[in-house]
């Protein structure tokens, strides 16, 4: 491939997830505020585990979501698929911004709301796959570890984008204001989100045959008929990745603020930190796994954080923003590095002509199942509980489930091509 058309090709796989993950991250981020002004409630936990559970219902979507896009791109092509799934999350995501509160619409607006959520949770299960097997499918021999990360730091940038309209929010407003309006304004910029999403992917053209076109009338069939283990598997693969970002990089903005007692600002501005650090993390493993393989950093990653995320969780658990930093950072290092290989050997174990469909099946199983409801969960378990530390052990389990079946897929990065 040349180096021009290349630098396209990124473009056009990249930057469109980063468009699509700003718009579902600030979700999220703003889950507070949302709450508050969604669910009338008298205890502000109750307010945040509604809104987190509407977060969840949006990542349930994600699976079915999957099945849809990726039918659509193994039928007729990435770029049909990409187009459909950046438009149908920009348009709910402005709604969101203008829809009224309880105050206004009673019980009509979380109904609403969830519903907005449901078909952002049905573009997402499709975009973030077809994104990465777009890139994977096209990167040039020997570069698909690099090439296929930026998929993933597309994704983390577009929430890097969220974290940071946050802070700049929550510095530039006050409290009051951040509350009633300010919180709308990044959902309202959601459809020139999606405006500039279509045009920097207008030029993508399928390559003939092959990549863009299944032999099976229904990708979905073939692949439950066929490929049920290998779903399976990349259900476990995917399950680190899934948790301990969702965990790490979305649930603990708020849990910094309700159990450490940090200001909205400082929360958010830790965070973007965190994500700045997580970009060049990933870019690094993608190439490194190019040269030694794609199983080693990924096993010693799982390993690794197994034996520290209790400790990691420790540190954040202080009033001293620099320890939080350095906890999050130890998380940064550990799903950095699987989260900057896991596009390339996903693609890589996945037959050609069920590739989106299979691929999206498992990666968003795992999304949806588990990285969909760990925010809720999480917050459930800390309520519940009272032990401020039981987050970690969610991690713990998530990076041993992925560490065990990694040990089932075979290395491929030496393979001349994504596996057929």
């Amino acid at each position: 491939m040349e180096p021009n058309n290349t630098r396209r090709v990124i473009a056009a796989g990249t930057i469109g997830n980063v468009l699509e993950w700003y718009d579902f991250a600030i979700y999220g981020y703003f889950a507070a505020a949302i709450g508050r002004t969604f669910f009338p409630a008298e205890d502000p936990v109750a307010q945040v585990l509604a809104a987190f559970g509407i977060f969840a219902v949006g990542y349930l979507m994600r699976p079915l979501g999957g099945i849809v896009v990726g039918h659509i791109a193994d039928r007729f092509g990435r770029r049909a698929a990409l187009t459909f799934s950046v438009t149908a999350m920009a348009i709910p995501t402005f709604l969101v911004g203008a829809l009224p509160g309880h105050d206004v619409l009673g019980v009509a607006a979380p109904i609403l709301l969830t519903a907005l959520r449901v078909i952002q949770g049905l573009s997402v299960g499709g975009e973030a796959t077809t994104a990465m097997v777009f890139l994977v499918e096209r990167a040039p021999p020997g570069r698909r570890g690099v090439v296929g990360a930026m998929a993933s730091c597309g994704a983390s940038f577009g929430i890097l984008m969220g974290s940071a309209t946050g802070a700049a929010l929550a510095s530039s407003m006050s409290p009051e204001a951040l509350e009633a309006w300010g919180w709308r304004i990044p959902f309202l910029l959601g459809l020139l989100v999606g405006l500039a999403g279509l045009f920097l992917r207008r030029h993508i053209a399928d390559p003939p045959g092959g990549a863009t076109a299944s032999s099976a009338k229904s990708p979905l069939v073939e692949t439950l008929r066929h490929h049920g283990p290998l779903v399976a598997r990349l259900v476990g693969l995917v399950a680190f990745n899934a948790i301990g970002f969702y965990l790490v990089f979305l649930y603990v903005v708020t849990w910094l603020q309700t159990v450490d007692g940090l200001a909205p600002e400082r929360a958010l501005s830790i965070n973007t930190a965190s994500m700045v650090l997580l970009l060049p993390v990933m870019l690094v493993m993608g190439w490194l796994s190019d040269r030694i393989g794609r199983k080693p950093p990924m096993l010693a990653a799982a390993a690794i954080c197994f034996v520290l995320a209790l400790p990691l969780f420790w540190l954040m658990h202080h009033a001293d923003p620099a320890l939080v930093m350095l906890g999050q950072a130890g998380f940064v290092l550990t799903l950095g590095t699987s989260l900057g290989i896991m596009p390339s050997i996903m693609v890589e174990a996945t037959p050609l002509g069920v590739r989106c469909t299979a691929l999206s099946l498992g990666y968003n199983l795992a999304f949806g199942l588990m990285g969909g409801l760990t925010p809720l969960a999480a917050a459930w378990v800390v309520d519940r509980t009272a032990i401020d530390l039981s987050p970690a052990y969610l991690v713990m389990a998530a990076a041993a489930v992925s560490f065990v079946t990694l040990l089932t897929f075979r290395e491929t990065y030496c393979d001349p091509r994504p596996a057929d």
